[in-house]
């Protein structure tokens, strides 16, 4: 088991962390997420980025409310420009919206890469140091941490010296996805990199991230590269009661490899996902002020709640067109909810594409060092998905 783990002041036992989903872990699903862990975990915000921030865009205001009973609060930033950055960073600490900072370079999407944003950003070494100055000057006794990948593709791999930069910058932490932007997230997740990156950068915690669809890969990543903790992504996607299992094996009180615990666990049967489908669409609702907004919200996450039972195409494209939680619930109660948890319900889920050419600023891998290739339109004025 590993040491445990602390964010600056905010210890997080056990070390399992919701990684930023874009469109995903809103409050309401970091409520959800939440409930299953009996709070125990650290639950990070979708993607906020510091000029919609720094412009107090309405919806970029809202994505930052969070619950009262959410302790840390945690936001995750994107930015390209130091300045923005700093400013963002300023204006979370001044204003007590946030416990917590991660700033976001791993982000593979073309819109974030092709402005040098996300996963293409630690390339260019100067730039990386000076969005993370910036950041950590800026934010005052908050701790700022970053999560990355390994880099832009094989040929330019960038996870060893943007962890170096990160110490010397005074970053509390780091999480690494192995996986390179050119992977998206295809293929398999290289743990043998977070190992390497844990031996590189002993002073602060390093969090792995890719390929956790089980409390035992949780257990296994641990034990296989000595990182200090998780972050769990896509594997909780139509899962939220992941959490469950995650803090009862950490804990010892779960054998993960055999599955199982009380209530709704690893193993729920179809009726008891069908009772966290219509809580979720509820929260979602009850956060966007609107019944309907928030079914039509929900639609994207049906496939992953009813991934392996036997749910008819039909009836899985009517799910995913409901309004009204009347109507999902109608719908739901016509499925055999009886089914036990299928064995075809485990393992990969959400986006797996991969081996795609990365978008990039021109002449954005002429020169690491060199940071002319930003533009002055590359900060995104919207947050989300």
């Amino acid at each position: 088991m590993p040491h445990p783990l602390s964010i600056g002041p905010h210890a997080v036992t056990p070390p399992v962390v919701l990684a930023p989903m874009a469109g995903i872990t809103n409050a309401p699903f970091r409520t959800l997420c939440r409930e299953f862990s009996g709070g125990k975990g650290l639950f990070v915000s979708e993607m906020i980025t510091t000029r919609a921030l720094v412009e107090r865009n309405e919806k970029t205001m809202q994505l930052i409310r969070f619950d009262a009973s959410e302790q840390p609060r945690s936001i995750q930033l994107y930015g390209v420009d130091p300045a923005t950055v700093g400013k963002a960073v300023r204006m979370i600490a001044e204003e007590d919206l946030a416990d917590h900072i991660d700033l976001n370079f791993g982000c593979p999407v073309p819109k974030v890469t092709r402005k040098g944003g996300g996963s293409a950003l630690p390339y260019k070494r100067n730039l990386l140091r000076a969005i993370l100055r910036e950041a950590v000057s800026g934010a005052g006794d908050l701790p700022v941490t970053m999560k990355m990948r390994k880099g832009i593709d094989d040929d330019h791999i960038t996870f060893l010296d943007a962890g170096r930069i990160a110490v010397e910058e005074g970053v509390t932490a780091i999480a690494l996805h192995g996986r390179t932007a050119a992977q998206h997230y295809g293929g398999t997740a290289d743990w043998d990199a977070i190992a390497r990156l844990k031996e590189h950068v002993p002073e602060i915690p390093v969090l792995g991230n890719g390929d956790i669809w089980s409390a035992e890969d949780a257990l296994r990543m641990v034990r296989e590269t000595g990182c200090d903790g998780v972050v769990v992504g896509r594997g909780c996607l139509g899962r939220p009661w992941l959490f469950a299992d995650l803090v009862a094996a950490f804990e010892g009180r779960l054998d993960a490899r055999a599955g199982g615990t009380d209530g709704c666990g690893a193993r729920p049967s179809l009726r008891e996902v069908a009772d966290v489908m219509v809580r979720h669409a509820t929260l979602l609702g009850e956060w966007a002020g609107d019944e309907s907004k928030g079914v039509v919200d929900f639609r994207k996450h049906v496939a992953w709640y009813l991934k392996g039972f036997a749910v008819g195409s039909e009836m899985r494209g009517r799910l995913a067109i409901t309004s009204s939680l009347a109507e999902l619930r109608s719908g739901l109660d016509e499925l055999d909810l009886d089914q036990p948890w299928p064995a075809g319900a485990d393992g990969p889920r959400g986006r797996t594409s991969g081996n795609n050419r990365v978008v990039l600023p021109d002449g954005w891998l002429k020169d690491p060092y060199d940071c002319a290739g930003v533009s002055e339109d590359a900060e995104l004025d919207t947050s989300g998905g």
